[in-house]
């Protein structure tokens, strides 16, 4: 009838949580503390990172090359924290989204995208550590090198793009619409019948 259908084995290749969320089968005592739960995580997140942001901004001699790095790492974990969580709470909740499909897929880049970042950012302090401390003398020399640094904060977010975007943007058009499940596990919160001409 027009709509995509997820296949018999689906609820065997996901977790038991998923599988929970998938049905919406949280008591009316589980959602509430899910909800305050993920509230109070959303606060903490934002405000911490935002306070990170602040403290960058307002004092100059924090600004060199390691601490744009962590300034990278709070953008993105704010972003997380402001954009992401907040939107997945319902699907959580309920279990469907309740947005439309083409907000679930700009939704879905947006979560691979920042979470990835920060994965990547994490690796890039972890690096620069590194060299601070077998490399001493050559680190000390580039700490005011803000445009090596800005490259590589730049090539973390291009990185992290290109890693899940393309696919997530393609994969329905690769694997075909009419009739055939999106295979693709980023699509596991938008591809509960869908109406294929929405």
């Amino acid at each position: 009838q027009g709509r995509i259908h997820p296949e018999g084995d689906e609820r065997n290749s996901i977790s038991l949580f998923c599988f929970i969320v998938a049905n919406g089968a949280f008591s009316t005592m589980w959602t509430i503390a899910l909800a305050v739960l993920m509230a109070l995580l959303i606060v903490a997140t934002v405000v911490g990172n935002a306070l990170v942001m602040l403290a960058f901004v307002v004092d100059s001699s924090l600004r060199t090359q390691n601490n744009y790095f962590l300034l990278n790492l709070a953008i993105s974990d704010f972003l997380v924290g402001a954009f992401c969580i907040p939107l997945y709470i319902p699907y959580v909740l309920i279990g469907r989204w309740t947005f439309g499909r083409g907000f679930c897929k700009f939704w879905l880049v947006v979560d691979y995208l920042l979470c990835t970042t920060s994965v990547f950012n994490i690796v890039l302090i972890s690096y620069d550590r590194f060299l601070s401390v077998t490399r001493a003398v050559s680190y000390r020399a580039q700490q005011g090198d803000t445009k090596r640094a800005l490259f590589k904060m730049v090539m973390v977010w291009l990185l992290a793009f290109l890693l899940y975007g393309p696919a997530i943007i393609s994969w329905e058009y690769i694997s075909g619409r009419e009739g055939r499940r999106l295979y693709h596990p980023a699509w596991v919160p938008c591809r509960k019948r869908w109406d294929i001409n929405k």
